[in-house]
């Protein structure tokens, strides 16, 4: 049995005074990929901004506890020192900042806050372009500023290039699949696929089968109205892909 990474226990969140999430239960262990799925509205980007620790959002009962600590009591940078990874629907754009420079203050600053020893440039450049090649980046993206004038499959393939350098415990990928067409969402499946490990977890947020295609879930788990309502393999996103939510994502009765 894997170690338990993740640990959310009937989690209530609210946003400016609406509650959003409403008795989340969920546990990831370490090397398991969890797809979660549903409507619009359901929550799913909700759970992915509190994780990570983005402001807003005020969790009013339950407990998150990431590898046994509370994680709500640590700040966002703590969390990604710690190995937390947040992969953005709509990654920003960052003008006059090159990718380069800023994998390289994301790497030191990791490696810092862990008591490591920080990489020079040429130890930088040399994981980030080994990386980077298996993405089909090429070293002028590199040189541009973050996500400015990026195709989304280039911002895409970007965060996930984020992803292979920083090397995160848990990595929480919020509808990676959107803006994408056919070839780029392949390549940003392939490139998620060959970063799964077994001391890595994944949380994999999608509307769609066809990104699943590619990242093949342990476990799926349909979020609707603030719950997790429903939980199974790989095939009941193949069901969903089929049916559509419709009675798969009604909330039980009280």
């Amino acid at each position: 049995m894997s170690e338990v990474m993740l640990k959310i226990e009937n989690l209530h969140v609210t946003a400016e005074g609406t509650e959003i999430l409403r008795g989340i239960n969920l546990e990831v262990g370490a090397g398991e990929v969890h797809a979660i799925m549903g409507p619009n509205g359901a929550g799913k980007s909700t759970l992915s901004n509190v994780l990570s620790g983005r402001p807003g959002y005020e969790i009013t009962a339950g407990s998150i506890s990431y590898f046994g600590e509370d994680l709500a009591a640590l700040e966002p940078e703590e969390r990604a020192a710690k190995g937390i990874f947040l992969g953005f629907q709509y990654p920003v754009e960052i003008p006059g900042v090159a990718a380069m420079s800023f994998l390289k203050t994301a790497i030191n600053a990791q490696r810092k806050l862990r008591g490591e020893e920080e990489l020079d440039a040429r130890g930088v450049m040399t994981l980030v372009q080994g990386e980077a090649k298996k993405l089909n980046i090429g070293a002028d993206m590199l040189k541009r500023s973050i996500n400015v004038g990026f195709s989304g499959g280039e911002k895409k393939r970007n965060e996930i290039l984020q992803m292979a350098v920083l090397q995160p415990k848990l990595a929480i990928l919020d509808e990676t699949d959107s803006g994408l067409d056919v070839d780029a969402l392949k390549l940003v499946g392939e490139g998620v696929t060959a970063l799964r490990a077994p001391d890595r977890a994944m949380i994999v947020i999608t509307h769609y089968q066809r990104l699943l295609d590619y990242i093949v879930p342990d476990f799926v788990h349909v979020l609707a109205k603030g719950r997790i309502v429903r939980s199974g393999g790989a095939e009941l996103a193949r069901e969903l892909d089929q049916l559509g939510y419709g009675d798969l994502a009604k909330v039980p009765a009280a």
